[in-house]
């Protein structure tokens, strides 16, 4: 198979990778009734959400180890660790088991929440080295996937497993096997491929755009509830595979041409001196292409590569991770306990929220990549924090909305919560690299992210402690005031951190202005 081919190939595996990889967001799905199997209170199952996120404390060994091991190494090491961390809960609560305690399921917690930033560091990377000129697009349409990894497990949920009573055991058999299962298959295309001369891509680009779009209306129109009733749980996990596969179609459409290209080498040869120089060009594989076209001279050129150290040393590093503290982590923070937050108002369909969160982050992922390629195009350049900014603004405002009553008050916030912490999680990457370079992303991006388990315990634990205030004696808190407090908080810091946004941007221009 020709070098292009393998390049779309190992961005279609990555795709893959990416659906199957986000196994804690489908946490608030079954929460409540594994708060229920294991007599938990409030306050400790918000700390079992804080676990999941605390593994990214540790998500910088997964950033050196791609820096000294294979690839493929990497990734079968997080899906070996996410076979442990879920599959021994999932043996606990199936009784195979029966020596746990709830300082285990938290360690187990924990280490099931590092295995996702093994597989995110191996997507990232290998994104990153085989579209170099194309960053920025290539990334937000694969972690937009991501977003879509607990629609994807409701769905096989719903298939697959057809009693409601047991759906915290069938989310944990899937979190543990899936991704293992995927990261076997995808480890032999994990790799650098040596894809030689630029050359122009954007068909396949604005194949891939079709594809995601219509996947992502196709997850918000059944997670809605839009589907035709003659239409099967598992008639729409098939379709849901079909869309998944959909992608394949640009690296086999890259063999067929390569095919094709040789058999015209060959009729040229026959007819032609072989000692011809075009010939020879177009025997050895290489495209003349205009430098017009190389689309690597529209990327925002890097301020530079720096260490984690110094890294921490900057302001701008300081303002970027208390943006990202106030943005991405609070609106992962409220999906996290989103089972908790739809119990407590009465509301009984907490999957198809889930799904629906789950839908909008993936239009929310992907977003920022689809404006950034078609602008650039146009010679128009895009500014991260400014894009974070306006991505903030309406989260705040969806946080308020909250403290309206009604199911469409809170279908509404959890789509625009949804859709703003994709929004930033996808434009988080190329911000990273913008800042601090590509050299040593693998590390200084885990640990911009270890913010996330810091404000998954501090927010986290803050609502259970209201929630636990405003309850009736026993355990359980029903009506607007369990959160109530809770929102106004995370609303002004989410205001406050739109107004950080603004101050990065505002350094940035300034120091390009002087390039």
């Amino acid at each position: 198979m020709s070098s292009h081919a393998l390049q779309w190939l190992s961005l279609v595996v990555i795709i893959w990778l990416q659906s199957v990889s986000g196994t804690n967001t489908n946490f608030p799905a079954y929460s409540p009734q594994l708060k229920e199997l294991l007599s938990m209170s409030q306050v400790q199952l918000n700390n079992l959400a804080f676990a999941s996120d605390a593994g990214k404390l540790f998500g910088f060994f997964s950033g050196i180890a791609a820096l000294y091991l294979p690839l493929w190494l990497v990734l079968l090491i997080g899906s070996a660790l996410g076979l442990v961390g879920y599959g021994l809960q999932y043996l606990f609560i199936t009784h195979q088991i029966s020596s746990l305690s709830y300082a285990h399921i938290f360690l187990l917690t924990v280490l099931a929440g590092n295995s996702i930033c093994w597989i995110n560091t191996v997507c990232y990377v290998v994104i990153i080295q085989n579209f170099p000129s194309d960053r920025q697009v290539s990334v937000g349409l694969t972690t937009s996937y991501q977003g879509l990894s607990a629609k994807i497990y409701t769905v096989l949920v719903d298939a697959l497993f057809f009693s409601p009573d047991k759906r915290a055991k069938s989310y944990l058999l899937l979190n543990s096997m899936l991704p293992l299962l995927v990261c076997v298959m995808a480890a032999p295309f994990v790799r650098d491929f040596d894809v030689g001369t630029s050359r122009n891509m954007e068909v396949g680009f604005m194949f891939m755009f079709f594809v995601t779009t219509a996947t992502g209306i196709y997850a918000v129109i059944s997670s809605l509830g839009s589907l035709p009733r003659w239409l099967p749980p598992l008639g729409n996990a098939i379709c849901i595979l079909v869309l998944l596969l959909a992608p394949l179609v640009i690296p086999m459409a890259e063999k067929i041409r390569e095919v094709l290209l040789n058999g015209e080498i060959m009729k040229v040869s026959v007819e032609k001196n072989a000692g011809d120089n075009q010939v020879e060009r177009i025997e050895s594989g290489i495209e003349e292409v205009d430098d017009d076209h190389r689309r690597g001279n529209d990327q925002v050129s890097v301020k530079e590569d720096v260490g984690a150290m110094s890294m921490l040393k900057r302001v701008d590093f300081w303002l970027y991770f208390f943006v990202y503290f106030s943005g991405a982590t609070l609106g992962l923070v409220y999906l996290n306990n989103l089972g908790q937050i739809a119990e407590s108002r009465g509301f009984s369909g907490t999957s198809s929220l889930v799904s629906l969160s789950s839908s909008f982050g993936f239009f929310g992922r992907l977003m920022p990549s689809f404006l950034d390629y078609f602008l650039q195009r146009r010679r128009y350049l895009i500014s991260r924090p400014a894009c974070i900014a306006a991505s903030m603004a309406p989260m705040a405002g969806a946080f308020f909305l909250l403290l309206n009553s009604t199911n469409i008050s809170l279908y509404i916030s959890t789509a625009i919560i949804g859709v703003c912490t994709g929004a930033i999680t996808s434009i988080s990457v190329s911000t990273t690299t913008d800042l601090f370079g590509t050299k040593n992303f693998s590390v200084n991006h885990n640990i911009v992210v270890a913010n996330i388990p810091i404000g998954s315990f501090i927010f986290g634990y803050t609502a259970a402690l209201n929630y636990r205030r405003e309850d009736d004696g026993d355990g359980t808190c029903m009506g607007l005031q369990c959160y109530r407090n809770t929102f106004i908080v995370w609303g002004s810091l989410c205001l406050f951190g739109t107004f950080l946004a603004l101050v990065l941007y505002t350094r940035l221009r300034k120091f390009y202005s002087r390039q």
